[in-house]
């Protein structure tokens, strides 16, 4: 089974994965990813052996819970999930439940079980940080993925996963390593924004932040990568970077249908730190990724 995400999630990156690689150093120590969401990068750099060690991190602790759970164990997940069906009512039983009151596995699949049969796999919380996502309505949804969730745990099985903010998670971070950072994208339009995905957004401050750490991270020479959307506010915040990369991709969720296509997304640097060649990751996956979690895939064209 090919390692990938068990979760649906707003602004994931599989249609982006080819630019992506194709911008990741030669060689990574330990990756980072402080906005883990579907975990789209991290499941493939996983499956290709790119990296000795992750630090996976989250501001969601439930998203944080479900993968820890995944991880620790994916048997009693699986067992919990086996407990769920495609029913409205039963949807609206599980999301009222309290996850504080559930054992961590039970946790782990209610978010998975509402991932998978909520309106158009959104995650979305109210100020008090409740689930409120309409059930979706899908024919056959596919609750429990048991293949996938078991890819899933042997390639989370020795990552570090922590409920932090992004600075914290990164404030030992160093040369030989490799940041990813997929922040809540600053919205296009008033129907395009789903920064709640705890009980606080992320806000215009946050995204200063963000940008601050990434500028200080190419000042101490740490390859790092940042994917946001392409808007006024976002061409501002990384003006002066060495090389930001502009790629297209599809909104695939959005509360209004004619709001999902074509747009276009930056993909900033740190600074300009050497990428790994095609022919360099082909031999890397040919060399470990001969475990069943991955076979070879060309990589994509760096744009930049």
């Amino acid at each position: 089974m090919v390692v990938a995400p068990f979760l649906k999630w707003a602004g994931g990156k599989r249609q982006l994965l080819a630019h992506i690689e194709a911008l990741v150093p030669e060689r990574i120590d330990t990756y980072f990813e402080p906005f883990l969401g579907g975990a789209a990068v991290f499941f493939r750099l996983a499956a290709r052996g790119r990296f000795r060690r992750a630090v996976l991190a989250d501001a969601n602790p439930e998203l944080v819970n479900c993968y820890q759970a995944v991880r620790d164990d994916v048997d009693g997940v699986v067992a919990e999930l086996r407990k769920h069906r495609n029913d409205r009512v039963l949807y609206y039983r599980v999301r009222r439940r309290d996850p504080a009151k559930l054992s961590p596995t039970a946790r782990a699949a209610r978010l998975i079980y509402l991932n998978r049969c909520g309106y158009n796999g959104l995650y979305r919380v109210n100020s008090s940080g409740q689930f409120n996502v309409p059930f979706g309505s899908y024919s056959r949804p596919v609750i429990c993925d048991e293949p996938k969730l078991r890819a899933a745990a042997a390639a989370l099985r020795k990552v570090k996963i922590e409920c932090e903010d992004f600075a914290h998670t990164l404030r030992n971070v160093g040369r030989g390593d490799f940041v990813y950072l997929d922040p809540p994208y600053v919205p296009l339009s008033a129907t395009s924004s789903f920064t709640a995905y705890a009980a606080r957004d992320f806000g215009a401050s946050d995204q200063e932040r963000l940008a601050t750490v990434l500028r200080a991270l190419g000042t101490r020479k740490v390859p790092a990568l940042l994917s946001n959307s392409d808007c006024a506010t976002t061409r501002e915040l990384y003006r002066g970077f060495e090389r930001i990369d502009r790629v297209p991709a599809r909104r695939a969720i959005n509360s209004v249908g004619h709001g999902r296509g074509p747009v276009d997304e930056l993909l900033v640097r740190s600074f300009d730190y050497p990428v790994a060649t095609v022919a360099t990751v082909m031999a890397v996956t040919t060399l470990k990724g001969g475990n069943g979690a991955g076979g070879p895939r060309r990589a994509g064209r760096s744009m930049g």
